[in-house]
């Protein structure tokens, strides 16, 4: 029922910039979270940032201060702009949106690839 489709993943040179969005649908009810996973080759997936819908923003210690996340609740996107990227933050990004409570759901977008190239 509800779906999220990542867009915005490519390639990029280490230093640059990239803008990363997800947009759910399918539910007139909004996720009361939305977050980007990625996850490197040989890696776990690993959380990068998330986002409530009141705004409250969580990041891993290895992006704080490169990458911002945002939400637009009336669109239920959310992005991730990336600064500054390092080879490291290569891998495959994934949203997902997740809403608690008796209408709840928890869902994947199939991932878009960001490779940083050194």
């Amino acid at each position: 029922q509800v779906q999220v489709v990542e867009s915005g993943g490519g390639l990029v040179q280490a230093g640059g910039s990239l803008t990363l969005a997800c947009a759910a649908s399918g539910s007139i009810f909004s996720p009361n979270l939305m977050g980007w996973y990625r996850q490197a080759p040989g890696k776990q997936r690993e959380l990068v940032a998330d986002i409530t819908s009141g705004g409250i923003t969580n990041y891993a210690d290895s992006v704080k201060g490169r990458f911002t996340i945002s939400r637009d609740n009336a669109k239920n996107t959310v992005y991730l702009q990336m600064n500054s990227l390092k080879f490291e933050d290569t891998g495959v990004y994934y949203c997902n949106a997740e809403r608690y409570g008796v209408i709840r759901f928890n869902v994947w977008g199939q991932g878009t690839q960001v490779t940083v190239s050194s």
